[in-house]
């Protein structure tokens, strides 16, 4: 009864005028933005990060989830009618969401999207407000060596996932974790990889660091595969859905709020593995499997409806103990932060009105997207047609701008061209942009609770081993040795689900070879063949 009775003072605080109109313009510059070939929600959120310095948190946080469902919606949009996914989430969309389009089915696909994210969105959102005071209380209690336990968790769980490389996973995680060493050491007072330039004494900004890897290195590594035809755009009219589509949807939306929200919820989590499971438990239980790579709206409907889900889920572990488990949520962190407060389990008593404020507006954002976004779809279907060139051209530009707006500072600029181009350099040889984000942002973090873990210990090593670290570190052995334990079973002993996903999840990293440079690789997969099954 407390989280409702708080819900319904968010709901106070999400409905000020001032509050409601910066979520309606979220939610439409986040669909305008996100619908944008190769820009997933995360990229949508960091080049839209420096506009909301001005605001007041709780306003700017509103915004943001406004921009971060409508990043998601935008980005089913460009799956079915480009075959180009923005990130490695919205994958599965394409496999039928495209063949829909190119059947004619067009508004369908765009429609099941659209109404299965509402349903998905809804549902979790209200999980999320009865979850996640409980989680934070229960958060509270954990001392430094459980929550460094969980930081490590959070690092290792993030370059294992399922069907990714590792070794790349960890590199990645290295660069983030280097980057978030520079600047002077809180403890020590000592300067640490500033090499004398006074400027990195401070350290460097999440803000840049978000813009500079998502924004300006998708912009480089997209203009170096750039080719000059014109895209292929299917034509579109208003979202509607028959009888049949309706019956053929709705189990499938419910199925796949049940499959992504627990998956967001965890440390190890994220929305690639249970849209795949989604779609592959779909094929399995369809009453018309044979139209499965040929355009089945359940393979739409139940995997739009998990990413959804998984989103909110994705907020719990955020909210309560600071920790993304998706890119974009990585970027809501570096927001957070940039306004000096810390998500964590005290988050929910320091303050209510922020994060309550925040969960209502998911309500309101959400049904925006539906009442906005149905009749709008011919005009993001229009917003296609922009050149590829003048399209990055103004990403390059807008990212420069926000850059510099955050600290005023020339400086900052040279910072964003040389994470920009690192951020290239990592999607060239199929580094995550995910761990590295990560790095950054929680590497500090974790030192300090590592620190005074040790402190507590005198030093002894035993300090960091308490009974919920003890858990915690047998989730992490169990998620390294996933794969040697997979091997060792009998063929037998593999659930044929999970064991299917876990396939499709492979050949989806074999053939985009990092999520990142799924939009690229997805757009040059589907121009050497229009009937490939897979994207």
């Amino acid at each position: 009864m407390d989280a409702i009775v708080e819900l319904g003072n968010g709901f106070a605080t999400a409905l000020t005028p001032t509050n409601l109109a910066f979520a309606l313009l979220g939610v439409l510059l986040g669909t305008a933005i996100g619908v944008l070939p190769g820009i997933g929600p995360a990229m949508a959120v960091a080049l839209l990060l420096p506009l909301t310095r001005g605001l007041d948190v709780t306003t700017a946080l509103i915004m943001f989830a406004g921009i971060y469902y409508g990043g998601m919606y935008g980005g089913s949009t460009t799956s079915i009618l480009l075959n180009t996914p923005g990130e490695s989430a919205s994958v599965v969309t394409a496999i039928e969401g495209n063949k829909m389009a190119r059947a004619g089915r067009a508004a369908q696909a765009l429609a099941t999207a659209a109404i299965g994210s509402f349903v998905a969105g809804t549902i979790a959102t209200l999980l999320l407000a009865l979850v996640a005071p409980t989680v934070a209380d229960l958060a509270v209690q954990i001392s430094p060596a459980d929550m460094f336990a969980v930081m490590l968790l959070a690092f290792i769980a993030v370059t294992s996932v399922l069907g990714s490389s590792r070794v790349r996973g960890l590199a990645a995680l290295g660069l983030g974790l280097t980057i978030g060493l520079i600047g002077i050491d809180a403890t020590s007072g000592q300067q640490r990889l500033t090499f004398g330039i006074a400027e990195l004494a401070e350290g460097i900004d999440v803000v840049v660091v978000a813009v500079g890897l998502f924004a300006v290195g998708e912009a480089l590594w997209t203009a170096a595969h750039l080719r000059r035809r014109p895209v292929e755009v299917i034509p579109v009219g208003n979202p509607r859905m028959n009888r049949s589509d309706w019956s053929r949807s709705w189990k499938p939306w419910l199925r796949g709020t049940a499959i992504g929200f627990p998956f967001g919820a965890v440390p190890a989590g994220g929305a690639e593995v249970p849209t795949f499971l989604s779609y592959v438990t779909e094929k399995r239980l369809s009453k018309h499997p044979e139209e499965f790579g040929k355009g089945a709206i359940e393979g739409v409907a139940g995997p739009e409806a998990t990413n959804n889900a998984s989103a909110a889920g994705g907020l719990v572990p955020l909210l309560t103990l600071g920790i993304p488990t998706t890119a974009t949520a990585a970027v809501m962190l570096a927001a957070i932060e940039s306004y000096g407060i810390q998500p964590g389990p005290r988050l929910f008593d320091t303050e209510p009105a922020l994060v309550w404020g925040l969960i209502a507006s998911l309500f309101i954002g959400n049904a925006a997207l539906l009442l906005l976004n149905l009749p709008l779809a011919p005009l993001w279907a229009r917003l296609l047609r922009i050149p590829r060139t003048y399209l990055y051209a103004g990403i390059l530009f807008f990212a420069s701008l926000g850059a510099y707006a955050a600290n005023a500072n020339v400086f900052d600029l040279f910072l964003l061209l040389v994470i920009g181009a690192l951020g290239f350099m990592m999607r060239r040889y199929g580094l995550p942009l995910l761990p590295a984000i990560i790095g950054v942002i929680l590497g500090p973090f974790a030192e300090e609770q590592l620190r005074q873990a040790l402190q507590i210990s005198n030093g002894d090593l035993s300090g960091l081993v308490d009974p919920v670290a003890v858990v915690v570190y047998v989730i992490v052995a169990l998620i390294l040795l996933f794969p040697l334990i997979r091997r060792v079973l009998p063929k037998k002993a593999h659930v044929p689900v999970i064991d299917e996903a876990v396939h499709e999840i492979e050949e989806a990293h074999h053939h985009h070879g990092t999520t990142e440079a799924v939009s690229v690789e997805a757009r040059a997969r589907s121009d050497r063949s229009q009937d490939s099954d897979r994207t």
